[in-house]
């Protein structure tokens, strides 16, 4: 019996490759880059006051240009390729070859062009992320330089350590089902660190930082949770029932923190937030994503009510009690929403991975010692289950500390060439004195009008308090 004429192979199709798990793999990686480009842009810039919408959004565009060229150039090869030492591969120009690209990837049955591609994704988004704690002060030149240097002397080493099968956290078992650790923790801690070194928004903006356009907002963070479909579902780079699983597990786990945070802002303040509500989302899908294709599907209901109280109560009583809390100007609340949910995260997940759903995503003969705690205890494994959690809160503790030391040192490298933080002027008018440009302008002839206050944009400092109080509450609470 013959193949059908489309499943036989050819120099363009090999024998090796699987044609459905390419196709899936792509679209993953699609999913993932909208997250960033639209996804991120618009929540930055619909999330930040009107006179920063194109300074927050063009730290997001110039962060997914640059990590691509050095992404190829040098980065992959220092987290997924021939190992230097224990955490962390040789550097290499290999993934511009059209030699090495067409070969199979080390994991799945797709070309090494689709892996570089998905993994560049991952990689782009954390720097994104980390943005999103130095918004509205640092100066775009000091940024230009942190992206690559962070890419290159902190992103690689956590990725090669928890991911690449050679690195050694890795070979100790740790369970990182998507980025949790390795995109979220780090992208947390490294924007905090960075944060203080950079120093804070000017007094007025961290004072009072609505955003300008909360639909906006929202069109950015509805990108932000659908393409969570292709971060967690192309995890295991196979399109197959644990895939499935991690794609479901993913948006139940993001309903349930929603809802979570929503409930608990109304209890406690009186008034359902929209933006609380979004902060619920992404808590949300930071918690699951570590675990997404290892827990059941009851467990990703409980790691929502998790997700969704703990980062809540760090972010909106927490924050105000510890000094060290109140004095780093973390614009976003990335050391809540990602740092600390990300934490939590890779520990439920050595809480509450099966067994079973772990030999479906690693499909190595030594599964077995991947096995939640719960389970451990549940099946006479105590041993397995325990050091399981250990190595998950080791993670969690090389993660926190190398994102601590290589984004100081890489501060502390850029401040000597250029400041870290824009001048008092720029600080003062944004985006015209920075870029040169404006948000939301008309212009005919070279001349801008001045339009009506009914019918143009205008900062919400210009309304009555009264008007944008409910609006602005979360983000108040944030600073």
């Amino acid at each position: 019996m013959e193949f059908p004429s489309n499943l036989i192979p050819d120099e363009a199709s090999p024998e090796w490759m699987n044609k459905g798990d390419n196709a899936w793999q792509l679209t993953a990686a699609t999913l993932v880059g909208l997250q960033t480009v639209p996804g991120l842009m618009l929540l930055y810039g619909g999330m930040v006051k009107k006179k920063w919408v194109i300074n927050s959004a063009f730290m997001a565009l110039y962060a997914f240009a640059a990590v691509m060229v050095c992404w190829v150039g040098w980065g992959f090869q220092m987290a997924f390729g021939e190992n230097l030492v224990e955490f962390l591969g040789k550097p290499d120009h290999v993934t511009l070859d059209q030699k090495f690209l067409l070969d199979q990837a080390f994991l799945g049955y797709f070309p090494n062009a689709t892996m570089v591609l998905f993994q560049f994704m991952f990689a782009a988004i954390t720097l994104v992320l980390i943005a999103g704690a130095l918004l509205g002060r640092m100066n775009f030149i000091a940024w230009m330089l942190f992206v690559p240097l962070w890419l290159t002397f902190s992103y690689t080493i956590g990725a090669y350590s928890i991911w690449c099968p050679d690195g050694w956290l890795a070979k100790l078992g740790v369970i990182d089902f998507a980025g949790g650790y390795v995109i979220h923790l780090s992208a947390g801690v490294a924007g905090f660190t960075a944060a203080c070194w950079v120093g804070p928004r000017s007094r007025r903006d961290r004072e009072r930082f609505p955003p300008n356009n909360v639909l906006m907002m929202l069109a950015g963070a509805g990108l932000l949770w659908m393409g969570w479909t292709g971060f967690n579902g192309g995890a295991p780079y196979v399109a197959s029932t644990d895939s499935a699983l991690a794609a479901l597990n993913t948006h139940v786990c993001t309903a349930t923190s929603l809802l979570t945070w929503l409930i608990l802002d109304f209890s406690v303040f009186g008034k359902p937030s929209i933006i609380g509500a979004m902060q619920g989302m992404i808590t949300g899908l930071v918690c699951i994503t570590p675990a997404a294709g290892v827990v059941q599907c009851w467990a990703a209901i409980i790691m929502g009510l998790v997700s969704g109280s703990v980062p809540w109560y760090t972010m909106m009583i927490l924050h105000h009690k510890i000094p060290l809390l109140n004095q780093v100007d973390d614009t976003f609340a990335v050391l809540h929403t990602h740092a600390i949910a990300g934490a939590l995260g890779g520990i439920l997940t050595g809480f509450f991975a099966v067994p079973k759903l772990s030999r479906l995503f690693f499909l190595v003969p030594d599964w077995e010692k991947y096995t939640g705690l719960a389970y451990g205890l549940q099946t006479g494994r105590r041993a397995a289950g325990f050091k399981q959690m250990g190595v998950q809160l080791l993670g969690i503790a090389f993660i926190v500390c190398l994102n601590v030391v290589t984004t100081s040192v890489i501060c502390l490298f850029i401040k000597l060439i250029v400041p870290l933080r824009m001048s008092e002027e720029e600080l003062e008018i944004g985006d015209e004195a920075v870029h040169g440009e404006i948000a939301y302008a008309l212009w005919d002839d070279g001349e801008k009008y001045q339009m009506s206050k009914n019918n143009s944009v205008y900062d919400v400092d210009e309304f009555p308090s009264s008007m944008t109080k409910t609006a602005s509450y979360e983000l108040s609470q944030m600073v």
